[in-house]
């Protein structure tokens, strides 16, 4: 049996896990963080990889966890509406479509729950690659016959085995800090956004009104240690402190969150996303960033696919799966930079990229 070990356990990796277990692979996961980690952004199953979970038979649990968004609202820095609509949400897009957004934590255990058989090693992480030994923090030396990197934009596979970070990263000039509140103002089912120049972001209820998830971003590239929470929160204070509107309700929360989380809007891009027996999933080998919107998608069907083609092309699996996603993966990363141009907003191009690979009946 083929022993595959995949670092990261957010959306891709256990992605992955369910359907190398549903093909006969024994399977290991290890998390750096002490569980499933909680908070995140909402969003987005959209077009193939809506056909991927429906093939996983989670379909209507995923859409479960939809946060039923009735619409938005944009406001100036005093906090007067700029405009307000019930079609769109700036989050999710248009609401009338197939799309499901959920909440991030919410579809990291969805699919968690659904991979059975599969051996997770929590609060630790690989710290050498050679071949196919893996040693970690914690754990003793093993041997794995593939090693999937599936650990985010700051893969620690990717610098142990492609090289440092700086060689794949293209900072956008964004910056995002997201974390979980009280629903302080109310919300239903709704989301208020301000606009600004240089800092702005949003607020929208969450889990049925009973909280909310709030988005706070500022524009310009910024040197931060990605590991340093205490840091990260001091500079959004800094940023946002003459922001007005209910920024200073905002930060009053963001220190007592136990999910915050900030990081840069970037993408990768690589030439190659696999080496030997290493491959890379997701973020951690093309990330779109979230001016993309499809980032969950395409870790989804990078999954799919991944497993699939070690299923049935093992010899040439890496080279197969790159063939057939690195269009799509393309397509959104250059879609996410037109967007870029437009402020954020997605285009006329939205539906046909999202919706631009068909799935092999893997």
């Amino acid at each position: 049996m083929t022993n595959v070990l995949i670092s990261g356990a957010s959306i891709g990796g256990p992605a992955l896990a369910y359907w190398l277990r549903r093909h006969g692979f024994r399977v290991t996961v290890v998390e750096r963080a002490r569980g499933l980690r909680p908070g995140g952004q909402a969003i987005d199953v959209r077009g193939p990889a809506l056909e991927v979970v429906e093939r996983m038979g989670l379909g209507d649990q995923l859409r479960s966890f939809d946060t039923n968004m009735r619409g938005m609202n944009m406001v100036d820095a005093d906090g007067n509406e700029l405009f307000s609509s019930t079609t769109h949400t700036l989050s999710g897009g248009d609401l009338a479509s197939p799309d499901v957004e959920l909440l991030r934590d919410d579809l990291a255990r969805m699919l968690f729950d659904a991979a059975e058989g599969v051996e997770y090693l929590f609060d630790d992480t690989i710290t050498s690659i050679d071949g196919t030994r893996v040693t970690f923090e914690k754990a003793a030396p093993r041997d794995f016959d593939v090693i999937v990197g599936a650990d985010g934009l700051h893969s620690n596979v990717r610098r142990l085995v492609f090289g440092p970070e700086q060689q794949f990263i293209s900072n956008l000039g964004m910056n995002l800090a997201v974390f979980t509140a009280p629903n302080f103002l109310g919300l239903d089912h709704w989301q208020t956004f301000q606009q600004g120049n240089v800092v702005g972001g949003g607020i929208m209820s969450a889990r049925s009104n009973a909280e909310c998830r709030v988005y706070m971003g500022f524009n310009g590239e910024v040197e931060f240690d990605y590991r340093d929470v205490d840091a990260q929160r001091a500079l959004i204070a800094e940023k946002f402190a003459d922001a007005g509107w209910v920024w200073p309700t905002a930060l009053k929360h963001m220190w007592e969150a136990p999910d915050f989380h900030f990081d840069s809007m970037s993408q990768i891009r690589m030439d190659s996303w696999s080496r030997g027996n290493v491959v890379l999933l997701g973020d951690a080998g093309y990330c779109g960033s979230p001016l993309s919107g499809q980032g969950t998608s395409m870790a989804l069907v990078g999954a799919y696919v991944l497993a699939g083609e070690l299923r049935d092309n093992p010899a040439t699996a890496f080279r197969r799966y790159e063939e057939i996603l690195r269009p799509y993966v393309t397509a959104n990363q250059d879609m996410a930079l037109r967007n870029q141009e437009r402020g954020g907003a997605p285009g006329d191009d939205f539906a046909e990229v999202v919706n631009s690979l068909s799935l092999p009946s893997c």
